[in-house]
């Protein structure tokens, strides 16, 4: 680890023809790649990337242009990263023809158009990284003709068409990420059936303990590099235009970690193989039209701990609140209409009351079938007035000095009319009263 600024040193290949291993990472080169560089024939290792990790040629600096065609003249090159920089135009038809090239990664720089042959020699290839790039049309065939591929990257880009069926060849193939592309179609079942996710591979891979990838599991984004890759296995197909319903045969990757099919127009019911599972630690679903029950099974999953099927047209209620299934939230479940149970709001069984219908078939009941039924007013009015005379009857013959006050307030209720209408008949009289 240095902090070179500069461009690389133009002698650097007439000088070292012979050199096999040269070690410039994590600097600040700037310009273009020396044409030097292509007289080393014995050349294997080339770091300039970010790490002290062998395999990797030109990375994490700021080189810019286009990627020269002479690298694919090293013939004894077995290890390019030109990951993270600003190259850009497409792909030089030489690249890669070196039989002994195993690792290769070209992520997250400017590079566009078709992928054509570029790797078609390059049977031996085990690790492919074209993420984060404009690279267009579709997923080349041949990549199918590389057996011994176990890592295939082409994340953000812009891929269109079908999934080759090609892909099925890739017996050795651990980790497949088709992420934020424009891909279509149905998920092949015969694609999936055919890759051995479920299958543990541990024989020991120089490649594996060289190489970095970054991946996106648990909603977040991260780097994996070491011996670790050797137990990675995965598969990211989210944020496409796939269509049709989820292949069960997904059931049968019982060693995979990360699955992510969100983003998506998925249909049908989530597969009850997905049970089978056993090591999945990450799982997203979200973003889809898949309808039906969540599968009770799920809560077998014990290494599960990231969970989402929200947005899309589930129904039923949610999985038991057990295990690891406790800890997922409402967020994990949302904008799914008719589903219910913890944790959402809504409660399973709940049933609204019939709304009363009107059971009186005679007309007058029709009639009267407002607010107010009027037969029932005139009843309880005339109860009600009948009482208040009875009571007042029976206070009155009680208590005498109330039934005197009372003669006396009627008494000079009728006094006050009569003087009223004499003192007023002049002047009603006036105005043509009799």
């Amino acid at each position: 680890m240095n902090h070179f600024l500069g461009q690389i040193p133009s002698e650097i290949g007439a000088y070292l023809p012979g050199l096999v291993v040269l070690l410039m990472s994590d600097n600040g080169f700037n310009g273009s790649i020396p044409s030097s560089l292509g007289n080393m024939s014995s050349l294997q290792v080339l770091d300039l990337s970010t790490n002290v990790l062998t395999g990797r040629i030109l990375s994490n600096n700021s080189l810019q242009r286009q990627i020269p065609g002479w690298i694919g003249n090293m013939s004894s090159l077995e290890f390019l990263d030109l990951s993270r920089n600003n190259f850009s135009g497409p792909l030089p038809p030489k690249f890669g023809t070196s039989s002994k090239l195993r690792y290769v990664s070209l992520s997250r720089n400017k590079l566009h158009g078709p992928i054509t042959i570029a790797f078609y020699n390059s049977s031996k290839i085990e690790a492919l990284d074209l993420s984060h790039n404009d690279f267009t049309g579709r997923i080349p065939e041949w990549i199918g003709r590389q057996s011994n591929l176990r890592f295939l990257l082409l994340s953000y880009n812009n891929f269109e068409g079908e999934i080759p069926i090609q892909l099925c060849r890739l017996d050795q193939l651990n980790l497949i990420d088709l992420s934020h592309n424009y891909l279509s179609g149905n998920i092949l079942s015969w694609i999936i059936s055919s890759l051995p996710l479920g299958v543990s591979n541990s024989h020991d891979s120089v490649s594996s303990s060289q190489q970095s990838f970054d991946f996106t599991t648990k909603n977040v984004s991260l780097s994996y590099r070491g011996d670790i890759i050797r137990y990675f296995k995965g598969i990211d197909f989210s944020c496409n235009n796939f269509t049709g319903e989820i292949p069960p045969e997904i059931g049968n990757l019982s060693g995979i970690k990360v699955l992510n099919l969100s983003h998506n127009s998925l249909t049908r019911p989530i597969p009850p193989t997905f049970s089978n599972l056993k090591e999945i630690e990450s799982l997203d679903l979200s973003y889809n039209k898949l309808d039906g029950e969540i599968p009770p099974q799920l809560t077998e999953l014990f290494f599960l701990e990231f969970f989402s099927v929200a947005h899309n047209n589930l129904s039923g209620k949610t999985p038991t609140r057990v295990a690891q299934f406790a800890t997922f939230e409402e967020s994990c479940y949302k904008e799914n209409p008719f589903l219910c149970g913890e944790p959402l709001p809504k409660i399973c069984g709940v049933v609204m009351p019939p709304s009363p219908t009107p059971t009186s078939t005679n007309k007058n009941n029709e009639d009267n079938s407002g607010f107010v039924d009027m037969e029932v007013f005139y009843v309880t009015f005339g109860v009600a007035y009948i009482m208040v005379l009875l009571a007042m009857g029976a206070v009155f013959y009680i208590n005498p000095y109330w039934r005197q006050a009372w003669f006396y307030f009627i008494e000079a209720s009728l006094n006050n009319c009569y003087y009223f209408i004499v003192d007023n008949l002049p002047i009603l009289s006036k105005f043509g009263f009799p």
